[in-house]
């Protein structure tokens, strides 16, 4: 079985996604259909639709597309982690056979110990009684805080998008690679192998430019954490989705067939439970 990890549905409108850039591929809508029409031919079998706006309205039309949607095996969507009504915001969104985890934008906020705050550690303390996992998506500089977070919750599962986003493009390995190889020794931290492409140099980026960075990867978290996701239609920044999934796809070739299935899918079913 063959699963995206990572991948992202919106109705578009540039009050609610100013971060999209004007003039480019993701300003306009992105729905089910479209990403149907790129991975059968590619032999996919779902993928795992993750929250792309702050927002509960969002998360529950992303509910509702994954109702209607053999192909969307789950949703990450997001909920306030911080509110004090944050329980029955988890039951409600908890309660959809197909939620399978939470998400914030912690690349965005500008404190990079944000997520160690009292408030937000409460509310990842919750996930697990709803059978949540949550998704971490930081830059580099987040990665100590990253490390203490989920050193205290040893029983929550926790995934890394985008491999923390290192700086690709510039060719810096350090100390990303050491930090990221210290959050791998939680045995609850997986990894997805998404978002790599737009980190290198979207325009003339080559698969050896990435070779680095998912030898650290590989390295640090063995294959059965590593999961395959494209982080479409961000993705379109720098490639198409089919040569966007052959970077992973040519890289994990080395690996034994039960690895290599591990990776391409079965990983991530196992992780989410999908």
């Amino acid at each position: 079985m063959k699963l995206d990890s990572h991948q992202h549905f919106w109705r578009y409108s540039a009050a609610d996604y100013p971060w999209i850039p004007p003039g480019s591929p993701l300003e306009r809508d992105w729905l089910p259909q479209d990403l149907a029409a790129l991975q059968e031919p590619l032999g996919f079998h779902g993928s795992v639709a993750v929250q792309a706006r702050q927002s509960l309205d969002e998360s529950r039309w992303l509910l509702e597309l994954a109702e209607s949607s053999t192909a969307i095996r789950g949703v990450v969507g997001w909920v306030d982690l911080r509110s004090s009504d944050v329980g029955s915001q988890l039951e409600f969104f908890a309660a959809h056979r197909k939620a399978v985890g939470v998400r914030h934008v912690l690349q965005d906020e500008p404190d990079d110990r944000f997520m160690l705050g009292v408030d937000f550690m409460r509310g990842i303390g919750q996930l697990k009684d709803h059978n949540l996992s949550y998704d971490l998506l930081i830059f580099p500089e987040q990665l100590a805080a990253a490390i203490e977070m989920v050193s205290k919750f040893p029983e929550q599962p926790f995934v890394l998008d985008h491999i923390a986003k290192p700086y690709i493009k510039e060719g810096i390995l350090e100390p990303w690679a050491a930090q990221l190889s210290e959050l791998a020794k939680r045995p609850n931290v997986w990894c997805k192998l998404s978002g790599m492409i737009t980190e290198a140099d979207p325009l003339c980026w080559k698969a050896s430019d990435l070779r680095p960075y998912l030898d650290a990867v590989l390295d640090a978290f063995g294959p059965d954490r590593l999961m395959m996701g494209s982080d479409w239609p961000v993705s379109l920044l720098a490639a198409d989705y089919a040569r966007t999934m052959q970077v992973v796809t040519d890289y994990v070739s080395r690996l034994s067939d039960a690895e290599q299935a591990g990776v391409l899918g079965g990983n991530c079913a196992r992780f989410y439970g999908v």
